[in-house]
């Protein structure tokens, strides 16, 4: 999943709401139709970025609902049933829980198919699903359990041992966010301040501005104040994220 592509009302919807932004962004730093309809270009760079911030919520849901899928695999090793009737156990379960168009539904029912209908081994289904998934946890995990079924080591203690550490890990995230949450809004506000002034200077005192829109000097200005603000909303993003 991980890079996992928009499907086409996403693209669509982004397109629409990138030009639409861009073109009016452009606007108010360069008082330019055409320049304006130029922005355009930049579209493929936002349904870029767009993609990759939904890869990345993907990512923390499918992280969130693995840990339930472990919790359902401890019982069913616990009942003495292994990996293969664990996964086919966990699906009925968390389809209890979640939309069949959540993350981990979706891997869970690729997982069964490739089982019944590829004839794929475990550990091919298993790596598979570890390398798309994008998550150092889940891959982790998965390599510690080839590890103790090769050793005969007790499976059921580890999944119940990183169903632990990954709540913990789940829970020290949340709360990071919650403490810096704050400053990204206060990020953003500062990011769209001078947008806002200038916003008002063309209302207030158009005379005002006006070198900043006719003349060579004032395009440059107004070129380096559009990338330092973009800069700046950058980096806020960049300091204010977080990884544990």
């Amino acid at each position: 999943m991980n890079g996992k592509l928009l499907t086409k009302k996403e693209k669509r919807d982004c397109v629409i709401i990138a030009y639409v932004c861009l073109f009016a962004a452009a606007y108010v730093f360069y008082h330019s139709v055409p320049l304006s309809i130029l922005s355009g270009a930049a579209i493929p760079l936002v349904v870029k970025r767009y993609a990759k911030y939904k890869a990345g919520k993907e990512k923390e849901m499918l992280v969130t609902q693995f840990k339930d899928l472990l919790y359902s695999l401890s019982a069913s090793f616990a009942s003495g049933r292994h990996m293969r009737e664990g996964l086919s156990e966990a699906y009925d379960n968390l389809r209890l829980m979640y939309d069949d168009n959540t993350p981990m539904i979706r891997e869970l029912s690729r997982m069964l198919y490739q089982m019944k209908e590829s004839r794929a081994s475990e550990e091919e289904i298993l790596r598979d699903f570890a390398g798309r998934s994008g998550s150092s946890d889940i891959q982790n995990f998965i390599d510690v359990y080839f590890i103790c079924r090769a050793t005969g080591a007790d499976v059921q203690k580890v999944i119940l041992k990183a169903s632990e550490l990954l709540m913990d890990k789940i829970s020290v995230e949340k709360e990071i966010k919650t403490l810096t949450a704050q400053k990204r809004f206060e990020g953003k506000i500062i990011s769209l301040m001078p947008v806002v002034i200038i916003l008002f200077l063309n209302v207030a005192s158009p005379g005002y501005m006006e070198g900043l829109y006719t003349t060579l000097a004032g395009r440059v200005v107004m070129t380096v104040a559009l990338f330092v603000i973009g800069y700046s909303y950058s980096m806020i993003n960049k300091l204010t994220k977080i990884e544990v």
